[in-house]
């Protein structure tokens, strides 16, 4: 099967190079394309891109939407790919296999869709937090798992995820819809619910190592809160129980390896992601 690529970019300049050369470097796939879209920014992006003769589509501000970019993005594709790979910028590949191992499920039919297993260089929450939502161990979710999972069933991330095209586009995409965040939910809601399977991929590794300020940490979860204020159906699926029992994680983990760092920011952190979820429900 070939795969295009699909990377929305913007202030990537410090990305850019190291994240192209990695997907050239990955073996054992055929990428068809990998399509980068710019939104217009005051860094070297551009210039980059130009310099390394790499080809893109560039658009406003005002034109960027987590959800229509990428949805867009693949109703413009005429290679016609049978798999479709999101990515973001800020994504480090150190192996050679990431691609291979991400698609091999979807070429062998055993689902229609995978994520990577993320990994954060960073000691902080957010360590914690990456080991939680993707553990040593691969696994399939299906329609059958949603009593045992809740929410947690309809959890991916198009950071770093394969779907097979002809599925994306016969279930519509994101409806067209302006999605500032967790459109991956959104998209994988839809394949559950419409008996296809997802599966998580261990092996398919990735680094996405963020160290966020407390002010931009609310504004995330805030953003979360309006996602789920606009799609009230998820609410059944018990998110505040899902989110106590990271909660709890990071505290568990954080105490057993004496993370004072982390330990000391806890409080804090746990406080804002409440607020902010709160605040964009209202």
């Amino acid at each position: 099967m070939t795969v295009d690529i699909i990377c929305p970019l913007y202030q990537a300049e410090k990305y850019i190079e190291k994240l192209h050369h990695s997907l050239l470097k990955q073996k054992n796939v055929s990428i068809n394309n990998i399509h980068y879209i710019l939104t217009e920014s005051t860094d070297n992006t551009e210039v980059i891109l130009n310099k390394m003769n790499i080809s893109y589509q560039k658009i406003k501000r005002s034109e960027f939407s987590h959800s229509l970019v990428r949805e867009q993005a693949v109703r413009r594709i005429d290679d016609n790919p049978d798999i479709i790979c999101f990515i973001t910028q800020d994504i480090v590949i150190e192996r050679e296999d990431w691609l291979e191992k991400l698609i091999e499920p979807i070429i062998t039919n055993k689902v229609a869709a995978t994520y990577s297993r993320q990994l954060s260089k960073f000691n902080n929450i957010e360590k914690y937090t990456r080991e939680y939502n993707y553990p040593e161990k691969s696994f399939i979710k299906s329609k059958n798992d949603i009593e045992s999972l809740g929410l947690r069933t309809f959890f991916s991330s198009d950071v770093a995820s394969a779907i097979k095209k002809d599925i994306f586009l016969k279930l519509n995409a994101y409806d067209g819809k302006n999605l500032p965040i967790s459109e991956d939910m959104y998209l994988t809601y839809k394949l559950i619910m419409n008996d296809y399977k997802v599966m998580y991929c261990s092996d398919s590794v990735i680094y996405h190592s963020h160290n966020f300020k407390l002010k931009d940490l609310y504004k995330r979860y805030k953003l979360t809160g309006k996602f789920l204020k606009e799609n009230e159906y998820l609410d059944k699926y018990k998110t505040t129980s899902s989110g106590a029992s990271l909660a709890k994680y990071i505290l568990k983990r954080s105490l057993q390896e004496k993370n004072i760092k982390v330990l000391i920011r806890y409080p804090f952190d746990m406080a804002v992601r409440l607020l902010g979820m709160k605040v964009g429900k209202m």
